[in-house]
């Protein structure tokens, strides 16, 4: 059996989730070859066998894993000869912190690109996903979204961290990328995805980090 990655698909089947992004770099970095099935919000049905109902999730010839973090680490054991997800003595622990951090920080990012994310669902998911959301808000999907200049701006000032990071250093992981680069740069390829990515500036440290993570893992 192939191995099978379970991932959220918009309209025109794109595929724009953060945390199924880090999954589809693990697996490329793993160079394990795999098949996607795509699920939209209103296709939650298709995860039933794996008694929940998120993405990503992982069919690895029956053995059934879900969560990006879990699924991480379980290619980092199932396949210990291919290219190592955590290199160094304190490789794990340093990609799961940037793992955390990050998932801190999605949160922000989603209240400056929600009504980006509308538009790139199909008319079924649109209505879930404003019903959803504005439940969850207990207001409208706009007045959930921030300004742009007010996104720009959270934007910036949340990730001065990683820009220090980039200083000096082409990747999050150092002198190649691994995990800790697959969970940011998850979260970009979202924004970009969703039409949002002039929230960055591209005299930005993070845009040319980005643009060397798309070289580096042959993105277009």
């Amino acid at each position: 059996m192939a191995v099978i990655l379970y991932e959220l698909c918009g309209a025109d089947n794109l595929r724009f989730s953060p945390f199924c992004w880090r999954t589809r770099l693990a697996l490329r970095h793993k160079k394990i070859q795999y098949k996607t099935i795509p699920v939209k919000f209103t296709e939650k049905y298709k995860l039933k066998f794996s008694n929940q109902d998120r993405v990503p999730v992982l069919n690895d010839s029956g053995t059934i894993i879900s969560d990006s973090w879990a699924i991480a680490k379980y290619l980092e054991d199932a396949y210990s000869g291919s290219p190592a997800l955590f290199p160094g003595s304190r490789g794990e622990l340093y990609a799961k912190m940037t793992n955390d951090w990050m998932d801190k920080l999605n949160p922000i990012i989603h209240r400056s690109i929600i009504t980006n994310i509308y538009e790139k669902l199909d008319p079924p998911d649109k209505k879930y996903f404003r019903q959803s959301r504005e439940a969850r808000f207990g207001t409208s999907l706009e007045q959930i979204q921030l300004t742009f200049e007010e996104s720009k701006e959270t934007l910036y000032d949340a990730l001065s961290p990683l820009r220090a990071h980039l200083m000096d250093r082409p990747f999050v992981s150092g002198s190649a990328p691994a995990y800790s680069d697959f969970s940011v740069f998850g979260t970009f390829r979202w924004i970009e995805l969703v039409n949002a990515f002039s929230l960055i500036s591209d005299n930005d440290l993070i845009y040319d980090w980005y643009a060397r993570m798309r070289l580096h893992m042959n993105i277009e």
